[in-house]
């Protein structure tokens, strides 16, 4: 499927969505986000995907909020502005609540809203030289809609300083606090990548959908609710037929009806 904005391929049991305003470095705009939100449902609804890849075409991954969006933005009441607000909280939503585990390869820049797409992304691959930051306060701004999927990632203390600063830090610093998860040299991303999303596929895709819903759980769970949430969790999996057949291929030494082809 390919749209004026969005790529969605599925390769096996992996969904790929690429980015393609390469002209404009990839930036958001009101209909990139309602693409984006749509074709991530699309993926959640599609029961042969196991991992979805979002990637940016050309020299970035993505450079944030797009110019001419912006511009369009000083005319646009406080309602219509919230409007607008409401399309990149319901796009990075559906990027995190995707039930399949959501990998960034992120190369070039990651700006602004740009770093938002990647914080709601479950694991980021980027690049050695791939730039990030929270560029909003340049504009008078704030990553208010961005910070709910922000701060949790790389903590109070790292938001703390790159909120204020809006400075651009690299990946290797990204990676330090939190942001992203492996750093690799340009030319090993899509091997990285593959790596990783094979290592996902092989597992249970009812048990690696309920990993991801049990960290959403436990955010709001003190200690003893989070334990009881996790018994009942455990003993409804034990008795699932993707666990019983889960244990009977570990313990026959055999591989689980799942495996990806």
């Amino acid at each position: 499927m390919e749209t004026d904005r969005l790529r969605y391929v599925v390769r096996g049991p992996v969904a790929v969505v690429t980015l393609r305003r390469p002209d404009v470095r990839n930036a958001l705009d009101a209909g990139m986000l309602r693409q984006l939100a749509d074709t991530m449902r699309l993926a959640a609804r599609d029961e042969a995907v196991r991992v979805v890849v979002i990637e940016g075409e050309g020299p970035v991954f993505c450079a944030g909020a797009d110019l001419q969006w912006m511009r369009a933005s000083l005319s646009l009441t406080e309602d219509e502005n919230r409007r607008d607000a409401e399309a990149l909280a319901e796009a990075l939503t559906a990027v995190q609540d995707c039930p399949r585990p959501v990998l960034a390869r992120v190369h070039g820049a990651a700006m602004g809203g740009g770093s938002g797409l990647v914080a709601a992304c479950d694991i980021v691959v980027a690049a050695e030289d791939a730039k990030f930051a929270f560029s909003e306060t340049k504009l008078g701004l704030v990553p208010a809609v961005i910070a709910p999927f922000v701060v949790p990632r790389i903590g109070p203390a790292a938001a703390s300083r790159y909120f204020v600063t809006a400075e651009v830090f690299g990946a290797l610093r990204a990676r330090e606090i939190g942001l992203v998860h492996e750093v690799v040299p340009a030319d090993r991303l899509d091997a990285a990548i593959g790596e990783l999303a094979r290592a996902i596929a092989n597992n249970g895709p009812r048990a690696v959908a309920e990993a991801k819903a049990l960290l959403r759980a436990l955010r709001g769970l003190d200690r003893d609710a989070g334990l009881r949430h996790g018994v009942e969790l455990i003993a409804r999996l034990r008795t699932s037929p993707e666990g019983q057949e889960g244990v009977k291929a570990f313990l026959e030494k055999r591989p689980p009806g799942w495996i990806a082809k």
